[in-house]
This record gives C-alpha cells, structure tokens and sequence, in this order.
C-alpha cells in the first residue's frame, strides 16, 4: 500500500510509523486512520516486526487531534460512525501482540492523545503537550479518551482535564501517570528506539503475555488477574524461548530468543 499521510519503515525488527502532515500538524483525518489499521495489520501479519513506533513528523506535534476541517460535512450519524472506527482501530492497536510505544514528539491532543493512550505506555519531548481540549468545540473525546484517561490518570483528574479542556506539559504528564519518561527533544527519538531495539530482541512470547496479561487484569479483581498471570506463566515454559532464557542464565551468556509468537 502506498502512503499519503504516513511514513512507515523497519528497522532492526522495529517498524516506524511517522505521521506526515505537518502542515496541518498530523490531523488524523479519516484516510489517516484507514493507513494506520493498515500497518496494524501488517505489523499483526509480519513476523520480522517485533516492536512499533508512532512518531510524528516535524518539531511541532505528534498528532495534534482529528481533522477538524473534516466535521462541519459530518451529520450524527456520521460523527458516531467516525468516532466508532477510530475506537476500533486503537481497540485493534492495543490488542496488537507486540510492543508500541508512541515516542511523542509535540502536540498530542485530542485524537492524538487517545491514539498515544493506545500504545502500551509513552516516551515523551520536554517540549510535549497533552490535552483532550474537545469541550472547546462543544464536543467531547470520540477515540476513547474519557476512559483511557481515567485508567491512566484517576476518575477525577480525568474530568477535570477533558471539562476544562486544560493542557499538560510532559513533566505534568509523567508525575500522573501518563508518560512513562521525558527526554530533552534532541534525544526523544533516538532514546525510544534503542529501548524499542532492545525489546525487540527479548521473547516474543513472553512480551505478548505481559501485554495481555497486564491489560486483562486491569479490567477485573486482584485474584483474577493473578490466576492470569499463574496460567500465563505456565504457558510460557512450553515455549523455546523460556529454555533458551533460563539454559543462557545458568551458562552465563546472553540469551538468543529466535521463538515466535506461537513458538
């Protein structure tokens, strides 16, 4: 498929989606989104894609919220059946087997926002900003932003911040919880990606399990989300990798995880 809004490229068994509308800084319109379920899908199909990264092109904005040129075209009906399909594709990315790390470089708000929230956790620019700043348009967050944002944040910071429409820096948005780190902006990217390098070399298997593991435990009780945790732990001693991991550990060497995602 050939690009129009995105860059998209792999390197060292890590794949980098760029988004490439600066002018407009990185607006997810409606064909923005279709070019990201695609290397969602691709990434999900292709097994030399261990880890994804979500970048922005420019030095303003990672992405900063949905093409709002778009929505005076859009009727009720219309606006749920955006609102539905964004859901779904960041449903889609969240359930992706392997790693994702938004490295956010600028702007992410609203849409951008939700889309960062989406990855399994974020590395952000000093000069990043965080915002679902919908109440401004007499709307509110479409993608998922009121409940990603309350199971990062807390029920009550996440209504104040989607009521008042307020935005954070990134050093805000690390001590709640929403950005893992914070990088000076010459030294984002190159930081995310040789964390994303070396992800990609650990267990597939065992990387999947602890998204999946993490994820579905946060959606029930204490005990249920450890005996997850037992059965997936379990599971993973059928796998080459675990074998690899321990035999390396008690020889002293590195380990070399060559297991799949079903191996």
């Amino acid at each position: 498929m050939d690009y129009k809004n995105i860059l998209f490229e792999v390197q060292d068994g890590v794949g980098v989606l760029t988004f490439n509308r600066p002018k407009s800084l990185n607006a997810l319109s409606p064909e923005t989104l279709e070019e990201v379920n695609n290397v969602i899908e691709r990434a999900r199909a292709d097994e030399t894609i261990h880890v994804l990264v979500f970048t922005g092109a420019g030095e303003k904005a990672f992405v900063a919220g949905a093409d709002i040129s778009r929505f005076p075209e859009l009727n009720p009906l219309q606006a749920r059946a955006f609102a539905e399909r964004g859901q779904e594709i960041f449903f889609k990315l969240e359930q992706l087997p392997t790693p994702v790390i938004a490295c956010v470089n600028g702007f992410a708000l609203g849409g951008g926002c939700e889309l960062a929230m989406s990855c399994d956790f974020i590395y952000a620019s000093e000069k990043a900003k965080f915002g679902q700043p919908e109440i401004n348009l007499g709307i509110i967050p479409g993608f998922g932003g009121t409940q990603r944002l309350a199971r990062l944040v807390g029920r009550a910071k996440a209504k104040e911040l989607c009521m008042t429409g307020e935005l954070i820096d990134a050093q805000q948005a690390k001590e709640l919880g929403l950005a893992a780190k914070v990088f000076p902006a010459d030294e984002l990217l190159g930081e995310t990606m040789k964390v994303a390098k070396s992800l990609a070399t650990r267990s597939r298997s065992a990387l999947r399990a602890i998204k999946q593991v993490t994820d579905r435990g946060m959606d029930c009780d204490l005990k249920t989300g450890c005996a997850l945790e037992a059965e997936a732990f379990g599971a993973c001693f059928a796998g080459q990798d675990a074998r690899e991991g321990i035999s390396a550990f008690l020889e002293k060497r590195k380990p070399d995880f060559k297991g799949s995602l079903t191996s």
